[in-house]
């Protein structure tokens, strides 16, 4: 096994959305649109060796794609069982290190880095907290980066899942992850203007990875609490009442980015 380049560090910060439970399954959910990210890092002018911050990297989706574009990354993850998913999935990797943090407290050095990026995590951070964070770590001219996969939900089979999850749950809301970030970013006055990037990307995978997907989905599970399980079922049951071997799921990758005034 190869040695990041730097050790583990722990600052010993926790996060009320627990994924211990879901860690296993996040390794279903789809990858970002290739086209996005390289698109992002372009207009950041990020290039070979220069300093990345992922936040909230998860079981390592965003820093994978980032690795291999030979950046130096640090992948902060305050939950242990995603950190070590992640860190078992990027061990060929020198140029990763993984740490124990979270947004607004990410442990990590003063205008350290030229890129810090949220994948899929934004959302579950104090949003104007982990901006102020996210400020104090970016090099001047630094860029900011918080990151989606959003499921077209205008796809049939998609929009029949609606209906599945609405039936359990009636007042169901995906919260801050669909939303517009402009606003919340502007609104922290420590950033330009903002940039939107959209692209789509097909998530191909059995049924049966897809119906474990859902079983990694947190707002779901926190909304739905005791009937988590109902929901999932009834989904793969709808899946596989289609008979179909594979499904094909239509993503739009969001990237709302800004650099530091």
């Amino acid at each position: 096994m190869k040695k990041t380049f730097a050790e583990e560090k722990r600052v010993n910060v926790k996060t009320k959305w627990d994924y211990s439970d879901l860690a296993n399954s996040y390794l279903q959910r789809p990858d970002y649109s290739v086209n996005a990210i390289d698109a992002m890092l372009d207009i950041a002018g990020i290039a070979d060796g220069q300093v990345v911050c992922d936040v909230g990297a998860g079981v390592a989706h965003l820093t994978l794609m980032l690795a291999s574009k030979k950046l130096l990354i640090t992948a902060v993850e305050p939950n242990d069982n995603m950190r070590n998913l992640g860190r078992e999935r990027t061990r060929d990797f020198s140029n990763i290190q993984w740490i124990e943090g979270t947004g607004e407290n990410t442990g990590q050095p003063s205008k350290h880095f030229d890129l810090v990026t949220f994948g899929s995590s934004f959302n579950v951070c104090h949003r104007q907290h982990a901006l102020k964070e996210t400020a104090r770590i970016l090099k001047e001219n630094g860029w900011f980066a918080c990151i989606w996969n959003h499921r077209q939900l205008e796809d049939v089979v998609q929009n029949e899942i609606e209906i599945i999850i609405k039936e359990h749950v009636p007042a169901y809301k995906y919260g801050s992850r669909r939303e517009d970030q402009r606003r919340t970013i502007e609104t922290s006055n420590l950033f330009t203007s903002v940039i939107h990037l959209n692209s789509q990307v097909i998530h191909e995978q059995t049924v049966q990875e897809c119906v474990e997907a859902w079983r990694s989905h947190a707002t779901l599970s926190q909304q739905a609490a005791g009937k988590f399980n109902d929901v999932v079922n009834a989904i793969e049951k709808y899946l596989f009442n289609l008979s179909i071997k594979t499904i094909k799921v239509p993503y739009f990758t969001n990237i709302w980015m800004a650099k530091l005034k």
